[in-house]
């Protein structure tokens, strides 16, 4: 089951999930919760805690979740659309809705840099990122939150020009160094710009990904300043590990992993913002659709990794995925919080897992199994089709 688009607001809307076995709050502070219902009113949460203590009369959608595990909807830092569902990367439909099955509610665009004939002129870089922002606000692929509208800077533009984007709702900007700008001082004055105006910056780290791209190192990475330093450890090719650590301990800005990257060096990173105490800074992505195609279970698969070889607690593996980013993107999403958004992950421990429960699981490597997502306050899919099928699996007992 699966809606293109968000519900008709047909009336006030009240779902409550019962019986959670786990929840995982996406908060590094608190990562675990103890309480075994939520409920959701009008998309927003409205309360946590016990069945018992709560109020669940009067509800719309009722939720048994049969003792699975509720994590807030997994945030994808990095992706790359163009025109709706489809690709031209991979010449792919669906993409999106396949994203959505692996658990992934929101989506942030790292720049539409793969539209064809992408244009590279001030007046047309304006207007691809002011036609995507207004596309994705107005079409969300099985009801995926997706930022978009995101320029990749070229030479030539001015501070007026981002006032003028910012204007018109963009709020990001494109990897910096995948359009012409390239050198630090160019990129430090226009990031600057950009964020005296409310956009949100990411830049390109490492070797070149695609062509017209380059080779970003720490030098550059340190003095554009973006808010996030995307694929810290290289989409594909990463960094020298004393470049990673320079720019880890010499700004305080996202370090972001994403899948279609080193894996090696996304360990190593981890370990370096772990020695430092710094954690709550790593985020992740998937980078695509990218060469290496279009990952669903991506952002499952790095919280997978990161916490059987990183050696890091499932449940704070999941905050990369969920609470970290959403601090750090200032949404409204990514943590279980009475007032935030209603979008929910229900999912337990594959079928036949050495691990004993969802997070024994995780941390042994294996992938969760997917019986649900839920989008402000919405159920958007049932059993996923495409993670290993859950032992415990909920289910919609009452309307």
């Amino acid at each position: 089951m699966a809606h293109d688009q968000p519900a008709a607001n047909t009336g006030p809307t009240k779902l409550v999930i019962k019986n959670i076995g786990l929840l995982l709050t996406g908060d590094m502070d608190k990562p675990v919760a103890d309480a075994d219902t939520v409920v959701a009113e009008n998309g927003r949460i409205t309360a946590i805690g016990r069945f018992k203590d709560v109020d669940t009369e009067g509800a719309t959608t009722l939720i048994d979740a049969n003792g699975s595990a509720l994590t807030p909807g997994l945030i994808d830092s990095h992706v790359h659309p163009v025109a709706g569902d489809w690709t031209p990367r991979q010449n792919q439909i669906g993409w999106i809705d396949s994203f959505l099955h692996g658990g992934v509610t929101t989506m942030i665009s790292a720049g539409e840099v793969h539209m064809p004939g992408r244009p590279r002129d001030v007046v047309g870089v304006k207007a691809m990122a002011i036609f995507a922002q207004r596309a994705f606000s107005a079409f969300r692929p099985g009801g995926v939150k997706i930022h978009a509208g995101a320029p990749v800077i070229e030479p030539g533009m001015t501070e007026e020009d981002f006032k003028e984007l910012a204007a018109a709702g963009v709020k990001l900007l494109g990897e910096v160094g995948l359009g012409g700008v390239k050198d630090g001082a160019t990129a430090k004055q226009m990031v600057a710009w950009a964020r005296k105006y409310g956009i949100q910056s990411t830049i390109h780290t490492g070797g070149p990904s695609i062509p017209g791209s380059g080779l970003i190192g720490a030098d550059v990475v340190l003095e554009a300043d973006t808010d996030v330093v995307g694929h810290i450890n290289g989409g594909h090719t990463a960094l020298p590990d004393k470049e990673i650590r320079c720019i880890c301990e010499g700004c305080k800005r996202g370090l972001e992993l994403v899948h279609n990257g080193n894996e090696r060096a996304a360990l190593y990173t981890l370990r370096t913002a772990r020695e430092m105490g710094e954690m709550h800074r790593v985020i992740l992505g998937t980078d695509a659709p990218a060469g290496s195609g279009v990952q669903p279970l991506g952002i499952l698969r790095m919280v997978s990794m990161l916490s059987s070889l990183g050696d890091v607690p499932a449940e704070i593996a999941f905050c990369f995925a969920t609470g970290n980013t959403a601090r750090m993107r200032a949404l409204d999403c990514g943590i279980v919080e009475v007032g935030r958004a209603a979008d929910f992950v229900l999912m337990d421990k594959a079928q036949h897992s050495a691990g004993k429960d969802l997070l024994e699981s995780v941390q042994l490597g294996d992938l969760p199994g997917i019986g649900m997502t839920v989008i402000d306050g919405i159920v958007r899919t049932e059993r996923s089709r495409n993670t290993p099928p859950a032992t415990r699996v909920p289910q919609i007992v009452g309307h």
